[in-house]
């Protein structure tokens, strides 16, 4: 069977990236789905099984650089072989990162070259504007371009009221009320998804995305579950990544619900997703304003008058000083990584001297 690779996305931009890999007999695939080291990748030819070389592991300086779904990637011709030997991966158009649960600094990267992120968010409960301002910071950051959904507008007695609140606060991101029991509840999901053109549902556990990914190819493909009645929270439905492809040629990856979102990197989405302080930022009477008790400050003055919703600017304060903590998680990891790789060589030279 053979394959369009312009189908799942493949691009000059990639093809560019690909020709050294081209030289050692390898072909380019795309990861369809990732379990641990093992791959299923779309080639020209058709699905592929697939492994990382050890030389690929070695050099990796992360985990991040290694393939995830999403990723174009360049595979020892797999003609004769059962399974393929991921020799690289090519550099990527976007990236959804996070910091991975725990207190380790370490980049996850939840999907990549995505076209479109879908915010998914439920509206059979009360829609938390703070976790999606949270969610727009990391979309704007990944280099995708954000869609923010209301899931489920036909368990919402207002959703109108819903949709206003969540377009005060998404700026020009664009925002749409979707359903799976009304019909054409998610017919705007599809004037994005062109061919080859790829998107990707995060949001939390329980907000519908399997539940959508499956009205959108006609099938159950995809297993879910039902969210408690108890406190409207979902499970884990979707315990992998993976990138399908729709009848209409769009793509779409489904990822598992994230209990927390940690910031990995942030001083651009912060300012993008918050927009309207830095335009009130620009009158304060200084230009390091951190806008807590400053004299002349204009974003608390904003609060004051009413202009400026008080949660909105603790929200922003909030977002900031994670923000600034990572970065002196990622520099004094830096430092730490470096000096265990350069420090044990003067010990090994000295000791060497002495014999």
């Amino acid at each position: 069977m053979s394959l369009a690779l312009e189908q799942y996305g493949w691009s000059p931009f990639f093809a560019a990236h690909f020709d050294v890999y081209a030289s050692q007999g390898c072909i380019p695939g795309r990861v369809a789905i990732q379990r641990k080291t093992n791959y299923l990748l779309v080639t020209a030819r058709g699905e592929v099984r697939a492994h990382i070389t050890g030389k690929l592991r070695y050099t990796a300086a992360t985990s991040a650089d290694l393939p995830a779904v999403g990723d174009w990637v360049a595979v020892r011709d797999t003609q004769k072989e059962e399974s393929g030997a991921i020799l690289g991966v090519l550099p990527r158009k976007s990236k959804f990162s996070r910091n991975a649960a725990g207190r380790n600094t370490v980049e996850q990267i939840v999907a990549s070259n995505v076209d479109i992120v879908f915010l998914v968010n439920a509206l059979d409960d009360t829609l938390n504007l703070r976790r999606l301002e949270r969610y727009l910071v990391v979309a704007a950051e990944s280099g995708a371009r954000p869609v923010v959904l209301l899931h489920k507008a036909d368990l919402c007695e207002n959703p109108e009221a819903r949709f206003e609140d969540a377009r005060r606060v998404a700026g020009s991101v664009d925002v749409h009320l979707t359903s799976t029991q009304q019909e054409g509840g998610l017919s705007i999901l599809l004037s994005y998804l062109r061919p080859g053109i790829t998107g990707a549902l995060l949001g939390a556990s329980g907000v519908g995305k399997s539940t959508i990914i499956n009205a959108l190819l006609g099938e159950e493909r995809l297993r879910t579950t039902e969210v408690r009645l108890q406190d409207g929270k979902g499970r884990h439905t979707t315990s992998q990544r993976e990138l399908i492809l729709l009848e209409g040629g769009g793509l779409v990856i489904d990822t598992p619900g994230m209990r927390e979102l940690q910031l990995w990197q942030g001083e651009e989405g912060v300012d993008e997703t918050f927009q309207d302080i830095e335009v009130l930022a620009s009158g304060c009477r200084f230009r390091d304003c951190q806008h807590e008790t400053e004299p002349g400050c204009a974003v608390v003055g904003a609060v004051a008058g009413g202009t400026l919703d008080a949660q909105r600017l603790e929200s922003f304060r909030k977002l900031r000083r994670e923000m600034e903590y990572q970065a002196r998680k990622h520099d004094a990891a830096a430092r730490a990584a470096h000096k265990a790789r350069w420090t044990p060589i003067p010990s090994a030279h000295k000791r060497g001297r002495k014999r």
